[in-house]
């Protein structure tokens, strides 16, 4: 926004009392400065009373939201409102946070959310080998697939077996807040949470389309429009983004996707804002992308189920508002609105037995329907107490989930017979009924906030809490029910230290709570609700005016009664007792040198299992595909106009990952992996500027094809091979 004030000091006071942290607290103060030197140097326009009236001063800045627009165009972001729900300097924010902006998905050509943050610090991906049904990530070596999945501060819910997709080209950036957060987001995994930034309406003018054809026949169109309605005016803002692929993955995996994602602004004054969005989108992948594992526990290289016949098939709606208004004097109202709706209908076949080298297959179906309402109201109140200056953030958050969720299965037929010595694809036949166990659930959850941030001099403090009440229920179409009614609270600290030199040492403690609505084996009713709690350590490193962004940072994390699944059909579960991990973390993010940037990450994770469940052999093992050491480094160098190869930008990168467990019993290993990728771009506009806002791209992922084999508590995959892309685009 652009606010110019015309009546002296006092109102360029006023105008900077909302933003008294970080950089536009910065830019704010030289301003009063400036207004307090004109005051005294220049005779001004004297008014009939005798005051002296300034000539008019501009402030720029972004009043509200998560970022400004030039944040993004880094890839060592200074700002997220991930961790607090207000826009705060990420050098201020007393816990870990990494942010992934839209320059890096860039420069990396990031397909999926895996690919957008498996360069992130404490992130661990293809637990369950390559499954593109689901965005598998994993945080300090919890499980952040489904509960961590969040989008524009709002979760997109799991409950039954579908989850809501999200592609990269739709987003500005991507947040992963690490360890429990439940003071803010409520019930959820102590993991932490990834949430996805969407694209939307911006001042700037927009205008961009892009091709792309890649590994397995993928190809891929897709289009981002936006700014002004009316030139000359920010009173009406939109956005549109566009996307259609179609194409296969290994394995001949589909992943199809069809997504418009619109969106208008509209801003009648300075200090309001109302933004309405909305998603509709058609996913197709396969649902059984597991590998075949033959009576001796050898693993082979083939497809479980059957191209032809499997499919996953997921449509999925969203539509929702964003209201602000500053009413002055330091506060701030915010609602975040939004209905989601999901369908999924999906099919494959399963290994059931054998007869030498032949297995015995049989089909499956999964249907599921999700309809889910969120609003996360928010009150946020800058205001002083002698010395201290607070940032208060109230909010109240409700969500309601309905569903209705269906599994079927037919007897093994001769006709899906597979020969492992003689392999053959293209089966097909009917789809099986979905009645066999059918239900209906419900999810309510109410959820009452506090978070403080307050500054002291150069100290930084946060204390937050939340009362947190969840209501489950489930209804078997056969008769029975099940019922889960839980309250919790959850508390958050942490306090930081912020030197001019920009070395921010800082510690935090969080904790978290989810209700569990699975079966326990032993016939006990429901498992009691899994609890987490983080310590948290560390010290971050911003040079002033640069953008780099440095971080280390150690912590202990527990997780208590985390549920395991004991029998899959039966749908019964036993607790594992208690986990706990020890680790730190290292990461960089920066812009070096003109041209060149530079990811780095390394985490250390020391895991196991702490406290026995009804398993007392599980004790002080280490939990299945947890691993103890992950690295990845990232570099892309850009040329400048008077280098040799002006408009050339180029990247490679390398990920380790170290051996894992295949199950808590600790008797066999998956193998660690090393990944190699690269990118390149070409701006045409160095060349001719008739070409200007031209580029091309190329991408390969994994450039040594190394498919690596995942085991995971009896079930086994394989890990993505070679995949390439490029791509033509063009701005203007």
């Amino acid at each position: 926004m652009e606010v110019t004030f015309l009546q002296g000091f006092n109102a360029i006071e006023r105008g900077c009392i909302w933003s008294r942290r970080g950089l536009l607290a910065t830019t704010c103060l030289a301003t009063l400065a400036g207004a307090y030197q004109a005051s005294a140097q220049q005779a001004g326009t004297q008014a009939s009373g005798g005051a002296t009236v300034l000539e008019p001063i501009t402030v720029s800045g972004e009043a509200g939201g998560d970022t400004s627009p030039e944040d993004d165009k880094t890839v060592a972001a200074k700002r997220s409102s991930g961790a607090t729900k207000t826009d705060t300097p990420l050098i201020e924010t007393p816990r870990s946070v990494s942010v992934v902006t839209r320059k890096e998905l860039d420069e990396r050509g990031a397909q999926d959310i895996i690919e957008a943050v498996r360069y992130s610090s404490g992130v661990s991906t293809g637990a369950y080998g390559f499954d593109p049904r689901f965005d598998q990530i994993y945080i300090r070596g919890y499980d952040a697939t489904t509960l961590g999945d969040y989008k524009d501060g709002l979760r997109q819910p799991y409950i039954n077996y579908g989850t809501f997709r999200t592609d990269p080209y739709s987003l500005e950036r991507v947040e992963v807040i690490k360890g429990p957060v439940s003071v803010l987001y409520g019930a959820g995994t102590p993991a932490g949470i990834v949430n996805k930034v969407p694209k939307l309406p911006t001042e700037d003018r927009i205008r961009e389309v892009e091709l792309l054809y890649g590994t397995k026949d993928r190809a891929q169109a897709a289009f981002d429009f936006g700014g002004p309605v009316t030139k000359g005016s920010d009173d009406f803002l939109y956005r549109i983004v566009g996307l259609a692929r179609n194409g296969d993955t290994n394995f001949d995996i589909a992943d199809d996707r069809y997504l418009l994602q619109p969106s208008f602004t509209w801003n009648p004054d300075a200090a309001t804002s109302f933004t309405i969005y909305g998603l509709v989108q058609a996913d197709e992948t396969d649902s059984n992308v597991g590998v075949i594992t033959d009576p001796s526990g050898k693993v082979h290289t083939l497809r479980e189920s059957d191209p032809d016949y499997d499919h996953q098939k997921i449509r999925q709606q969203q539509v929702g508002y964003k209201f602000e208004h500053d009413f002055g004097g330091g506060i701030t109202v915010r609602q975040n609105v939004r209905y989601s709706h999901l369908d999924l209908r999906s099919r494959y076949l399963a290994v059931s037995g054998w007869t030498g080298t032949v297995a015995h297959r049989y089909a499956t179906s999964i249907r599921d329907e999700m309809n889910v309402f969120q609003a996360d109201n928010q009150v946020e109140a800058r205001f002083d107490t002698g010395a201290l200056a607070h940032t208060l953030l109230l909010g109240l958050d409700y969500t309601n989930l309905t569903s209705s969720f269906g599994y079927g299965f037919d007897p093994p037929d001769p006709a899906y017979d597979f020969d492992i010595a003689n392999p053959t694809y293209g089966f097909s036949g009917p789809t099986p009924d979905t009645t066999f166990s059918a239900s209906d659930a419900d999810l309510s959850q109410t959820g009452v906030y506090a978070l403080d941030q307050v500054e002291l001099d150069k100290w930084r403090f946060t204390l937050g809490g939340r009362q947190t009440w969840v209501e489950q229920t489930r209804d078997y179409f056969g008769g029975g029910s099940e019922a889960v009614d839980k309250n919790a609270f959850s508390m958050q600290a942490g306090a930081l230290y912020l030197f001019d030199s920009g070395v921010a040492p800082f510690a935090s403690y969080a904790t978290s709570f989810e209700p569990i609505s699975n079966r326990s084996a032993d016939g006990g009713g429901i498992l009691q609700p899994t609890k987490g709690e983080q310590f948290e350590v560390g010290v971050k490193y911003q040079p002033p005016g640069t953008d780099i962004l440095l971080s280390a940072v150690a912590y202990h994390l527990v997780e208590k009664n985390k549920p395991v699944v004991v029998d899959p059909n039966a749908g019964t579960y036993r607790s594992l007792g208690e986990v706990t991990s020890n680790g730190f973390e290292l990461e960089a993010r920066a812009a070096v040198m003109d041209g060149l940037d530079v990811i780095a990450a390394y985490n250390y994770n020391h895991a196991e299992i702490t406290g026995a469940g009804p398993d007392s052999t599980e004790l002080d093992k280490v939990p299945a595909v947890t691993p103890e050491h992950v690295a990845s480094l990232w570099a892309n160098y850009k040329f400048d106009e008077g280098s040799a190869a002006p408009g050339l930008s180029v990247g490679a990168g390398v990920r380790l990952q170290s051996a894992t467990y295949t199950d808590t019993s600790n008797t066999a290993k998956n193998d660690a992996a090393v990944y190699l990728d690269a990118s390149a771009s070409y701006d045409f506009g160095a060349i001719d500027k008739r070409y200007e806002g031209v580029s091309a791209a190329f991408a390969v992922r994994n450039i040594a094809d190394d498919r690596a084999t995942v085991c995971n508590s009896g079930y086994c995959y394989m890990g993505q091979g070679r995949n390439i892309t490029a791509s033509l685009k063009r701005r203007w």
